[in-house]
């Protein structure tokens, strides 16, 4: 990949790794080498605005990897609204692109409000009444500036779990949840592995059952396909919704949109000041649990990066040796230990 482009993946999958999102970090490296070699990535992209209007803008990806588009279009996006109030852009023909919070972000550290959502590129999550997967874990990131306080930073799949997450399990040798997934048959399962195993995979939607408010989540998940999509004419969980087949590329649709609160609220900082006031009142809030305060959202990634930019970003086993045998198939030089190679 060119230089510049390596620079901005690199820099967006070690961010997730920092926040403690392990399965959007270094943990993807053998799948996108897998796609790599499928053919599903094009490795030397030519990312281009085709259209712009205004507040709008539309990229296309030209089937590269996401991280590269989504930031041209977050950080579009925030251009927009630091001139016009608002900039929404769109980005068609693309992959997998990392932590959606990563680019809401990009816009809160400008003192804007973001908003990034994204399809996937397979069907794993079943919609609420149904026995097959249509879409897949499309999470939703929102974050909001504060003056003394972190921005408010929401990060969420739509799905009771991302699949990744899986792959966390697997790797640590541990059971997950009952509700997170199904195995082959369509039960219930606490075998991450099993889970992971099924062909097509199979997650519930977020709340896990009718009851829980499944329909909530199967709302909120196609809303992120229609924009993130159906708006960009890609595909849905990398189904062509035309032809109903799957095609060589993957075609994943991201959506960015940037809101300037000064044109709301004026030039004061108005908007910061109250959202300071906002977040210092739900953290004051009596918990239930002297043991557990109350957070708002993205207090554990805030807190968890400041401990790995410190600490360092701890890795399986498991994982190290996966990336080790991507670098050792491509004759990449390899550099990290682990306490099982030592």
């Amino acid at each position: 990949m060119a230089a510049e482009d390596v620079g901005i993946i690199t820099d967006n999958m070690v961010e997730a790794d920092l926040r403690g999102i392990d399965s959007h970090g270094a943990g993807m490296v053998p799948q996108y080498d897998r796609q790599r070699h499928q053919g599903a990535i094009n490795v030397t992209p030519k990312i281009e605005v085709v259209r712009d209007l205004g507040a709008i803008a539309l990229i296309d990806a030209d089937h590269g990897l996401g991280h590269v588009p989504a930031t041209r279009a977050m950080q579009l996006a925030c251009d927009k609204a630091e001139k016009l109030g608002v900039g929404a852009v769109a980005v068609r023909n693309s992959n997998h692109y990392g932590a959606a919070g990563v680019y809401s972000e990009m816009a809160a550290t400008r003192g804007l409000i973001g908003i990034a959502t994204t399809g996937t590129s397979q069907r794993s999550v079943v919609p609420t009444f149904a026995k097959e997967p249509r879409f897949s874990t499309n999470p939703i990131a929102f974050a909001a500036p504060a003056k003394r306080n972190p921005p408010f930073s929401l990060d969420m799949a739509t799905s009771t779990i991302a699949v990744g997450k899986l792959n966390v399990a697997r790797r640590a040798g541990k059971e997950i949840p009952i509700g997170w997934a199904m195995d082959e048959t369509g039960m219930p399962t606490t075998d991450p592995t099993a889970a992971l195993d099924a062909v097509p995979k199979r997650l519930s939607p977020l709340g896990g059952s009718r009851e829980l408010g499944s329909h909530k989540g199967y709302g909120l998940a196609v809303m992120v396909d229609i924009l993130s999509s159906v708006l960009s004419g890609s595909f849905i969980g990398s189904y062509n919704l035309k032809t109903g087949e799957q095609e060589q590329y993957i075609n994943v649709g991201h959506f960015s949109l940037a809101l300037d609160p000064a044109a709301f609220r004026g030039e004061d900082g108005a908007f910061e000041d109250e959202m300071d006031d906002l977040i210092n009142m739900l953290h004051a809030t009596e918990p239930a649990d002297e043991g557990q305060t109350v957070l708002v959202a993205g207090d554990p990634e805030h807190a968890e990066r400041k401990w790995r930019v410190k600490n360092g970003i701890p890795m399986t086993d498991t994982l190290v040796r996966e990336v080790r045998q991507v670098a050792a198939a491509c004759g990449a030089h390899f550099t990290l230990e682990s306490d099982e190679a030592a």
